[in-house]
């Protein structure tokens, strides 16, 4: 979920928060991504047209993802850019409301996906089925082995996997962090890329297409941009609606939030000031912890030494995973042609 309505606090500076990139603009970088999130998406968009259910093998498992994981990262592996994929570890107690709720919505969902289906209203169906996405330890493994095949780090970090990412990031071991939340800005990330895994040409729903291509924000240029301090851009964060607090301060948005933190400039001077904020009883000392002291490694080496291995993956897909051999054959086959070339052409700068 993130930061509720985070980047409308962008609205109250002069200077430009979101800088247009190219992908090509990351090529021969390392950026970080939680890995959860990234398979969730991948889960909700990608689904059997008809019935709109995850995609899966002749055993049932869920394929879904491994389809997002090789298509995506094929394409950015052609772009010389190495996504280093960070997994969850334990979840801090505060978040456990928003992973209730999010099980209530999927069982929610899940009924009326099944009642769609028993009335024969396939629309409906898939518009349900969507939102019915879990990650089983079998999902997670798989996911994890792909990656390996393909050559990209894997971390599993102690934590939030956001957290960790933006650790690795302040510690200069990948260029940034890659996220559609501004979580990552709250845990310390000096640079966050939007967009990365949604970039290209898109359909808009009254007709057309819109270009989207990466944006980058810098966290000293936010923090500069509005003169808070990170630890105040927390602080606005918290009264917003985090991950740890999800229900937020009734009433309380993103202008009301940026008024009160420029007034009294801290979270425990807000609460002295305004009933509403200490009514809401928030553990803001504890949630401020959470962003500001992380439970995360440091100074993680990354492995880069595996290498793309085109057999490794056909192997897995095909063998394992009952993937169709001649769907997925061209581009593993495009990708490791790439690899070759700039290895190739790298070689012969170093020559010259």
């Amino acid at each position: 979920m993130g930061v509720k309505n985070l980047s409308d606090i962008f609205e109250e500076t002069d200077i430009n928060i979101r800088i247009e990139k190219e992908l090509s603009d990351y090529s021969s970088k390392l950026l970080a991504l939680d890995a959860f999130n990234v398979l969730f998406q991948f889960m909700a968009s990608i689904r059997d047209s008809s019935t709109g259910q995850s995609l899966v093998d002749d055993d049932g498992h869920v394929t879904s993802h491994l389809v997002g994981i090789l298509t995506r990262n094929s394409n950015l592996i052609q772009e010389g850019i190495i996504p280093v994929y960070v997994f969850d570890g334990q979840s801090h107690e505060l978040k456990d409301q928003v992973k209730e709720e999010r099980r209530e919505r999927r069982d929610m969902a899940e009924e009326e996906y099944e009642k769609a289906v028993e009335e024969g209203d396939m629309v409906r169906a898939r518009k349900f089925a969507s939102r019915v996405n879990k990650l089983t330890s079998t999902m997670i493994e798989d996911a994890k082995k792909l990656l390996n095949l393909m050559g990209l780090p894997v971390v599993q970090a102690p934590g939030e996997g956001e957290a960790q990412a933006a650790q690795m990031a302040a510690e200069g071991k990948v260029y940034a962090t890659a996220s559609q939340d501004y979580d990552a800005l709250l845990f310390g990330s000096p640079i966050m890329v939007r967009n990365l895994n949604i970039t290209g040409r898109r359909s808009l729903p009254g007709g057309g297409t819109k270009i989207i291509r990466p944006e980058e924000i810098e966290l000293n240029r936010v923090l500069d941009g509005l003169n808070f301090s990170r630890e105040q851009l927390v602080d606005i964060g918290i009264l917003l609606g985090s991950d740890f607090n999800p229900d937020g301060i009734y009433g309380i948005g993103p202008k009301t939030a940026y008024k009160y933190m420029k007034k009294y400039g801290s979270f425990e001077e807000v609460e002295a000031h305004v009933d509403k904020v200490a009514d809401a009883n928030i553990p803001f000392k504890e949630i401020r912890k959470i962003f500001l002291q992380p439970n995360v490694k440091h100074n993680i080496d990354l492995d880069t030494s595996h290498k793309f291995d085109a057999d490794g993956i056909l192997n897995f897909l095909v063998e394992e995973r009952n993937f169709s051999e001649g769907r997925y054959t061209n581009l593993i086959k495009k990708t490791q042609r790439v690899i070759d070339e700039k290895q190739k052409q790298q070689s012969l700068d170093d020559f010259f």
